[in-house]
């Protein structure tokens, strides 16, 4: 197990990673902000799916992905369809449009990285992507309450 103080530098630099989310999010066209951005992706990544597995996959409330669904069916860029199991659900699905906004995004995000990251080897960008990955397969499912640690175990650390 790392040291104590090991844990303390991590729970800095991680606090930092939202000026780099930010700065990734700048970078975004005017037409498609962060939370449609996620939709897209998610569709993309995992498929169609319910509204209420894409709210979990954002961990997000309902109130907050409808909006987001809103947005991105308004450009055309995914079809929410009756699902044939329950008519009262819908099953949201990429557009045509919608994956070619998914790789219009990858291509920036590609751009984006390319530009910040110039002076990193090809080792230390597949190191660094690793070591994420594994930190998030730590974490397993952190938007279940279960995953959520008792009281007495936790410890605070400043940020």
């Amino acid at each position: 197990m790392a040291a104590q103080r090991h844990y303390e530098e991590l729970a800095r630099q991680l606090s930092a990673i939202g000026a780099v989310k930010r700065g990734l999010g700048r970078g975004l066209p005017h037409d498609c902000p962060g939370g449609s951005a996620a939709v897209l992706i998610l569709l993309d990544r995992h498929g169609e799916m319910r509204m209420s597995r894409l709210a979990e996959l954002l961990a997000v409330d309902m109130s907050v992905t409808s909006r987001h669904v809103a947005h991105v069916a308004e450009k055309k860029w995914i079809l929410r369809d009756p699902d044939p199991a329950d008519k009262r659900s819908r099953i949201l699905r990429l557009t045509p449009e919608g994956k070619a906004k998914v790789n219009e995004l990858s291509d920036l995000s590609i751009r984006t990285l390319t530009h910040y990251l110039h002076d990193w080897s090809d080792d230390e960008v597949v190191q660094l992507s690793t070591l994420l990955a594994r930190l998030r397969d730590s974490f397993g499912d952190c938007r279940a309450a279960s995953a959520r640690l008792p009281l007495e175990e936790t410890t605070r650390t400043p940020a």
